[in-house]
């Protein structure tokens, strides 16, 4: 397993449009991919539960991603992050 933390930059935090983005670039990796926020662990593959988590800009979370390709889903992860989202 490998983690990083990071901060959501982007102002209107994960609403749909970035969480659908987000959502669909972690489906393209066999590992899971987690983000942990407030002591909750959200399936960042899942589209609702990125958008209950209620991720705000300047959100502190962990990204964990465990599995064969590990590393390019954390390093993917974090890239989308901290750009913003596409916004």
């Amino acid at each position: 397993m490998v983690s990083k933390m990071t901060k959501i930059v982007n102002p209107m935090g994960m609403h749909m449009r970035p969480a659908g983005m987000f959502a669909q670039e972690m489906m393209k990796f066999n590992s899971d991919v987690m983000l942990v926020f407030n002591d909750k662990e959200i399936n960042a593959k899942s589209i609702m539960n990125l958008m209950a988590a209620c991720l705000k800009c300047g959100s502190e979370l962990e990204v964990r991603c465990n599995g064969a390709d590990e590393e390019a889903a954390l390093n993917k992860a974090i890239e989308l992050i901290e750009s913003g989202l596409g916004e």
